[in-house]
């Protein structure tokens, strides 16, 4: 009997063994330190989503959306969550390493300039005669020369002050600038942080309502893991799509994964930071229409342009090099109805 019971816990032991290395390990980077709009990913890891595909996925905090790419073109990492205008950049020059966008998260782009209402900033075209406090290397600010001229602005009125990101907030609010060049979903919550009003007290002007039509932030995978293992791909998109539907529905679930992440975070904040998040850039009258996920193409290649133009690069990448709808799940699935709880 001992026999038998030794040799079936052994069996046991032996199965589980080949479950677990059958597993597919998949290196995640984060686009920054953990935030709240980042609870899709902990809940797929929480509820098992990643299991039931057969992936171990390890999630690493990230240092800027931009270096998603980069992290990813390495070798370091195998997907992450960055920007689709890094991937853009990068596959106008290296075509053969830039990395692919396939789940589209962040439909409507993030990319502002905020004001004080008392600085005298009224509309756009009071932006000639004041100062904007750019940091170097960002999309905001890279792009702000192609804002001027899609907008019929004087690009040389428009005086730039060069500063660190973590510097913006703290001058605007002191009144060194009139104005700063962000991402709004970063500013909002470091206004708010610094103990502003965001909605009462600054004006947002987003690059999407004056012509900037961009895409932002979603999941992208390396060409590496596309070419050796698209079975991993798809079960990847599978995992987060079910997870960005659900988070939608309960955000407090969402975040009860991010804390179990990272319980050094600021609940609080980041519970509306996710909520912004998903009012702000996910949903949108485009997302309704094709779901969530995906891109329309003819936007795509608008996008590109933009970015070919602002970046000044030597060739513009079609839309099927920088994303993939191979691995979507049916239209049917990828219905998200948001609901801030």
């Amino acid at each position: 009997m001992l026999k038998r019971t030794s040799a079936a816990l052994l069996g046991m032991i032996l199965f589980a063994g080949a479950a677990a290395a059958q597993e597919t390990t998949i290196k995640f980077t984060l686009g920054w330190k953990t935030q709240g709009s980042d609870a899709a990913f902990f809940y797929a890891r929480d509820k098992g989503f990643f299991k039931e595909e057969g992936l171990n996925v390890v999630i690493d905090q990230g240092e800027g959306s931009g270096a998603t790419v980069t992290r990813v073109m390495s070798g370091a990492y195998d997907a992450g969550f960055g920007d689709m205008n890094a991937i853009i950049q990068n596959a106008s020059s290296r075509p053969a390493d830039a990395p692919v966008m396939v789940y589209m998260i962040w439909n409507q782009p993030p990319f502002a300039i905020v004001s004080k209402k008392t600085s005298g900033i009224k509309t756009i075209k009071d932006f000639e005669t004041h100062t904007l406090g750019g940091a170097q290397g960002t999309p905001t600010t890279r792009l702000l020369p192609v804002f001027a001229r899609k907008n019929g602005l004087e690009g040389e009125k428009i005086k730039i002050s060069n500063m660190a990101p973590n510097l913006q907030e703290p001058m605007l609010i002191k009144g060194d600038i009139d104005g700063a060049l962000v991402f709004n979903i970063t500013s909002y919550f470091n206004l708010v942080l610094n103990r502003q009003d965001p909605d009462k007290d600054y004006n947002w002007f987003m690059f999407g309502d004056y012509g900037l039509d961009l895409y932002s932030n979603g999941m992208m995978v390396s060409k590496k893991l596309l070419a050796s293992n698209p079975k991993a791909v798809a079960g990847l998109v599978r995992a987060v799509n079910k997870a960005v539907i659900a988070v939608a529905k309960d955000q407090n679930a969402g975040m009860k994964a991010t804390v179990a992440y990272d319980n050094l975070i600021n609940e609080a904040v980041e519970k509306r930071r996710l909520q912004f998040s998903y009012d702000r850039l996910i949903v949108s009258p485009e997302m309704k229409e094709i779901g969530v996920g995906d891109v329309k193409d003819d936007r795509m290649a608008r996008a590109i342009g933009i970015v070919v133009e602002g970046y000044q690069l030597t060739r513009a990448p079609t839309p099927a090099e920088v994303f993939s709808r191979e691995f979507l799940p049916p239209r049917a699935e990828r219905q998200l109805v948001y609901t801030a709880n």
